[in-house]
């Protein structure tokens, strides 16, 4: 059984980690706000871009004058993954659902004979791929020092896939990343988005419009954009579950602390207790013994 000062002093350590861990649910909490207020803002913009897109996509079909990037290579022999997770720990299963995610498709694809290359956003993602994957890995994005996520990071990473794209070294794109529900929900999510793959809006129909100077014209122009668009999405979609997952996970550990510290105080109470009446057996049977 430990001494009183060691329970002591554990009750103390306990008790510096649930401030640290309620400091951190707070801040989480904070630029969860602004995380998820950027997110819900996007994803109308989103939806109706990709909606115009898939549009035009359907119109255009498979006709030999298609962009490149909506018709694809006509081969599928090499994808290309980017997978996107945060640049700090702390937030519970968030990281390891995206890697999971990304590991079952490596497999999958693996085992059909393709394939695979692999671009990591987040460095905790890329720390868990590297154990088995490393060989597989062709560039990383570092976000370290990006304090707010902007257009301008989901195009650098979009003009670096489309040049890899126009280069031959991939047939198709697929990015991972965790959709937002709420504090407790985060899904993990496979897109791909090259070649683009929108679905047709019934209520913007191509034959409802025309396009000057043609379809094939506007898609060229606008697909780049929608690769951007759909990253800087995925982006802010991450945002705001690495820092709900990290509000869940740091209440969590507070609670956790709580019940710790109330175990070794009973514990510490106990043993202090026994000490208590040891004394007083000795000082009693030392009285007797005179």
């Amino acid at each position: 059984m430990p001494n009183l000062k060691d329970l002591k002093n554990r009750i103390a350590s306990v008790k510096s980690t649930r401030k640290i861990t309620k400091a951190m649910q707070m801040v989480a909490a904070a630029k969860l706000r602004r995380a998820q207020d950027a997110a819900e803002a996007s994803r109308p913009y989103a939806e109706r871009f990709n909606a115009v897109l898939g549009s035009l996509s359907a119109s255009v079909g498979g006709s030999d004058t298609a962009p490149r990037l909506l018709a694809g290579t006509g081969k599928d022999d090499v994808h290309l993954l980017v997978v996107m997770t945060s640049e700090k720990g702390l937030c519970g299963g968030f990281n390891t659902n995206i890697v999971k995610l990304a590991k079952t498709r490596i497999v999958e694809l693996q085992g059909k004979g393709k394939t695979v290359k692999i671009i990591t956003v987040g460095k905790k993602g890329r720390e868990q791929l590297k154990r088995d994957y490393a060989d597989l890995f062709v560039a990383h994005v570092d976000l370290t020092e990006v304090k707010k996520i902007g257009y301008a990071n989901a195009q650098d990473i979009a003009k670096d896939l489309l040049v890899r794209f126009d280069a031959g070294e991939f047939d198709v794109a697929t990015i991972f990343y965790a959709k937002f529900q709420n504090v407790v929900t985060q899904v993990p999510t496979a897109q791909q988005i090259i070649p683009a793959a929108y679905e047709a809006d019934e209520d913007a129909g191509g034959s409802l419009y025309d396009y000057e100077p043609s379809e094939e014209g506007i898609l060229a122009d606008l697909l780049p954009r929608g690769v951007a668009t759909q990253i800087f999405s995925a982006l802010l979609e991450n945002g705001a579950s690495e820092q709900g997952a990290r509000m869940s996970a740091m209440d969590n550990a507070t609670r956790n602390a709580g019940d710790m510290i109330d175990k070794l105080t009973i514990e510490y109470n106990r043993s202090r207790q026994a000490v208590i009446t040891n004394e007083l057996i000795e000082i009693i049977s030392g009285a007797e013994a005179l």
